[in-house]
């Protein structure tokens, strides 16, 4: 089954870059690559069952199983030892980075409270986005009642692009409602 959003990018958006940038082949036109989903955990170190939770959170979001993050050296200050399980990450590909995609734009983007938009300046310079939500509550997979604690996520969308502006015009394209 092909996600909606693939076949928007392929009938309408693929088009629509070409014509805008003056690209002269079809494979020159940027694409969504993958959606990286980060939860970071500090209170891990104290509670594993805090991390439990976390990956039990966005297993459900994703529909794919996250792998945990581990320190990379010991910091004395924050109490973290190297290769301590402080958080987890998905990686989305294919069918499910654009049903992902879809459903955050379409439905979590609208639950957020007091929304007017995502920032436009959260490129890298190398065509890749990334944001910031404070609360896991706006996918609809999760039971108000069933989480223990409010978390919240990076979620960094990474194409093919070359530049920002073609990125912010894929993303744009894609439905990611920019701030004006």
């Amino acid at each position: 089954m092909i996600a909606r959003l693939q076949e928007k990018y392929n009938n309408e958006i693929v088009p629509a870059m070409m014509e805008k940038f003056g690209y002269k082949n079809i494979m020159q036109v940027p694409r969504l690559e993958k959606i990286i989903i980060n939860m970071g955990v500090g209170e891990a170190k104290d509670n594993p069952k805090t991390l439990e939770a976390a990956v039990a959170d966005l297993q459900l979001i994703c529909g794919q199983k996250p792998i945990l993050t581990r320190s990379k050296k010991s910091v004395a200050n924050f109490k973290i030892r190297e290769n301590m399980p402080i958080g987890c990450k998905v990686t989305l590909r294919k069918n499910k980075m654009y049903e992902f995609a879809d459903k955050f734009v379409s439905i979590a983007l609208p639950r957020v409270r007091d929304f007017r938009g995502i920032s436009s300046k959260s490129f890298d310079g190398r065509g890749n986005y990334a944001l910031g939500i404070k609360e896991q509550l706006i996918f609809p997979e999760i039971e108000y009642d069933k989480i223990d604690k409010v978390r919240g996520m990076d979620i960094i969308f990474v194409t093919t692009a070359e530049t920002d502006e073609e990125a912010r015009e894929l993303l744009r394209f894609l439905g990611m409602p920019f701030a004006q």
